[in-house]
């Protein structure tokens, strides 16, 4: 009994500090919600206010205004093929680098955690002069280059998962015969599903919500990600604060659907490590 109560008063003080939390991380997005549903009069008067007649107006005008179709277009290419390559990139560099722990493998293994604690920002510079020279400046493919980078950290993450499968199974299918191409493709691959998928949710959510990277790379308007819409959407001396917040409830959407969506797999990759480990 006195267990129970214990658990119970415990609970009662959880919710007592979680609930004040919780009301101040939904503060913002109720912010941008009821404003998207307001003129912008209603907006500059009483921003935290509900509307006192909801008004998708704005939302109808964003999208006549703004090419929101074509640069969810240009985002969803660029964020399918940028996860593909770096999912892919990372996950035979941790197969190479865990299955033949040579002495040069253990070196660029440090080499590359090197690499990955080195901060974006300190580079740019010197590799948009490099893709300047190659002509990839102001084009999705070369932004996809770009993005590939982030195979160091799908390796970091893919590896630690992959060094705790059992060996047995790879040893054994040398013993049949198997290459390494064919034990990456129909052994560790499916072995190391969860992870990858795991990976592949983190590396689609930072893609598709980078603003520095698209903004460095690109200045055709034609070629613009939908972030970079809702920068440009920003007046210079004023903003219309209900299409603004509209087009960032456009861009925030597919993300959010696809959160929720793939929140059973992001559990189940890392569940899943932290049981093999």
């Amino acid at each position: 009994m006195a267990l129970l109560t214990s658990l119970r008063r415990r609970g009662w003080l959880t919710s007592a500090y979680m609930l004040p939390i919780s009301a101040v991380m939904v503060l913002p997005f109720y912010y941008v919600l009821v404003n998207t549903l307001k003129t912008q009069q209603q907006a500059t008067a009483s921003p935290l206010a509900l509307p006192s007649s909801p008004d998708f107006s704005t939302y109808q005008r964003v999208l006549q205004d703004v090419p929101v179709f074509a640069a969810f277009a240009n985002t969803l290419y660029v964020t399918v093929l940028s996860v593909a390559l770096m999912v892919l990139v990372g996950a035979m560099a941790a197969y190479a680098l865990t299955m033949r722990p040579t002495r040069f493998n253990r070196r660029f293994g440090k080499l590359l955690l090197l690499a990955f604690v080195v901060p974006t920002q300190s580079t740019l510079i010197p590799v948009y002069r490099i893709f300047v020279k190659l002509g990839l400046v102001d084009s999705l493919n070369g932004l996809v280059l770009v993005y590939s980078a982030g195979s160091i950290f799908c390796w970091f993450i893919i590896q630690g998962y992959l060094a705790s499968l059992p060996m047995e199974v790879v040893e054994a299918a040398r013993i049949d015969g198997c290459g390494p191409w064919q034990i990456f493709w129909r052994i560790v691959l499916p072995l190391i599903r969860p992870i990858l998928a795991t990976v592949a949710v983190f590396q689609t959510m930072w893609v598709w919500n980078d603003f520095l990277t698209p903004s460095v790379y690109l200045s055709d308007p034609g070629k613009s990600t939908i972030v970079l819409e809702v920068y440009t959407s920003v007046g210079q001396f004023q903003v219309d604060w209900p299409a603004f917040l509209s087009l960032s409830v456009l861009a925030l959407i597919p993300m959010v659907a696809f959160f929720f969506a793939a929140q059973r797999q992001i559990m189940s990759g890392l569940l899943s490590g932290a049981v093999k480990g």
